[in-house]
């Protein structure tokens, strides 16, 4: 009836056949498998990506109340330390106090243009015919005038003394 050739070679051809066929169905429900996945992850992605960017909104929400909060405290003190200043000086004092106040929005000079700003200096200003700090002997001194001198504290007890009361040095 059939070889046994015929058999054993149909046999293969089917079997390449199948084999073919599986790889072709694995491919193709493997990249739908595949693709569900990354869209899974994408959809995760975005929504962890828009909740960042809602906790960063509240953030900056929060941060400008509480600048506001902090504005409108800051204008409070001052109010409160100019009407405190106003009620505990002298009338001559108050009177400066509100002419200042007054003035401060007329003014068309600005403070810092009515100053002499000069830009920084990287050398040290002189007395004229002296060492200058760039000098080679600048600072020393010969032992003859190191046992004259006389050394001097910069700060006395009276400097930090200012209603007289404490004399305690």
């Amino acid at each position: 009836m059939f070889s046994l050739s015929a058999l054993v070679f149909t046999g293969f051809f089917f079997l390449l056949c199948g084999t073919a066929l599986g790889a072709f169905l694995l491919h193709v429900f493997r990249a739908n498998i595949y693709s569900r996945e990354l869209e899974e992850r994408l959809h995760e992605a975005e929504s962890t990506l828009q909740g960042y960017q809602r906790d960063v909104a509240e953030s900056f929400s929060q941060t400008a109340q509480h600048v506001q909060v902090l504005t409108q405290s800051y204008r409070d003190m001052h109010e409160h330390l100019a009407n405190s200043a106003l009620k505990l000086a002298t009338p001559e004092i108050s009177r400066k106090i509100l002419e200042s106040a007054s003035n401060l929005g007329d003014n068309k000079t600005s403070y810092i243009n009515a100053q002499n700003i000069e830009p920084p200096r990287d050398w040290a200003p002189k007395a004229v015919g002296s060492k200058g700090t760039l000098s080679e002997d600048f600072g020393l001194r010969d032992e003859d005038d190191h046992r004259h001198a006389v050394v001097r504290p910069t700060e006395t007890p009276e400097d930090y003394d200012f209603d007289g009361a404490a004399k305690r040095y």
